[in-house]
């Protein structure tokens, strides 16, 4: 079975959540509950997690945070590591407490970090816990409300500087009692849950130029790719050369242009052609030499700066902006 899509870079933001096995209770005591956010304050020094949004339910957790150092599996790992150790020592159990490895959402923060602080923070009531969040006494929601001081580790003046004003407090709770953003609330009742919630620029620049991975298929059926006349013209441009000259290859020393073995590239990483493909649009005799040219143009972009260079301009050229 394929492993959930990680992407880490610095400055990434998540929505981390992890449910029971057999959707199990995960929370049972005060004490409990109590570890796990030692847990999370443990991170936030160890690891520099920084904590915008919690809510611990009985079988599950919601967690909003942001990775600078770009650290996310380092976090989690020592989460749910240590925490499902201390909850089978206190239960007299052994084996797996949650249902697997955690999902995590990479999230656009500035469209949604805000509506996402409100919709873990209405949880509860969804799911007839509480009938009012700021009753619950196990999300971040009583401190992003004034009700009781926010710990250290807990990032709330994010949020609170982004509501505004001189009651800060009081506007998050004008904002809090307003309805969950509909469209999160379908992105979560997905039953395959995307790798990513945001803008479909933000989910072309996040994945553009990121290699194949056997263990992820959704990565490329997640993009959208660009065609060969569009790397070729991007190539061309980049390279000074006229579009036309990559499709013909060209003997003699004179001929040191890269743009040809580049576009060659380009279009396996980033367009999914197969070698066969490449060997016709290139005019080449055969797969093999497609396969021969672009293995060494990889070599030669892992060996010289200005090539990768090349290589990272031409992928920003061909990903989609707003």
């Amino acid at each position: 079975m394929a492993r959930p899509l990680r992407i880490e870079f610095p400055g990434a933001w998540y929505h981390v959540m992890n449910r029971g096995a057999g959707r199990r209770d995960v929370f049972r005591t005060v004490e409990q509950r109590e570890y796990f956010l030692g847990l999370l304050a443990d991170t936030h020094g160890r690891f520099n997690a920084e904590w915008h949004a919690y809510c611990l339910m009985g079988n599950h957790y919601h967690l909003l945070l942001r990775t600078p150092e770009g650290n996310l599996q380092r976090i989690m790992r020592h989460v749910n590591g240590l925490y499902t150790q201390f909850f089978n020592r206190c239960e007299g159990l052994d084996g797996p407490l949650f249902r697997g490895r955690y999902k995590a959402v990479l999230v656009e923060a500035d469209t949604y970090w805000l509506g996402l602080t409100r919709y873990i923070h209405h949880n509860p009531s969804e799911a007839g816990m509480a009938d009012d969040p700021a009753e619950y006494p196990w999300s971040s929601c009583r401190a992003y409300l004034g009700l009781v001081p926010a710990p250290s580790w807990l990032s709330t003046g994010y949020t609170l500087n982004a509501i505004g004003g001189n009651a800060p407090h009081q506007r998050y709770a004008a904002y809090l009692s307003g309805d969950s953003d509909e469209a999160l609330k379908r992105f979560f009742s997905q039953q395959r849950l995307s790798p990513i919630l945001g803008s479909e620029s933000f989910r072309q620049r996040t994945l553009a130029g990121m290699e194949p991975d056997i263990d992820h298929p959704d990565l490329r059926s997640a993009r959208v790719l660009p065609s060969a006349e569009q790397i070729i013209e991007s190539t061309a441009l980049y390279f000074g050369v006229p579009p036309a000259s990559l499709y013909q290859s060209k003997r003699g020393r004179a001929v040191r242009s890269p743009a040809r073995a580049m576009a060659m590239h380009l279009c396996q990483m980033v367009a999914n052609f197969k070698l066969a493909e490449i060997a016709t649009l290139f005019k080449l005799a055969n797969y093999a030499s497609a396969g021969a040219g672009i293995r060494d143009i990889r070599k030669q972009i892992a060996e010289n700066a200005g090539l990768a260079e090349a290589e990272k301009a031409i992928i920003l050229d061909l990903t989609p902006l707003d």
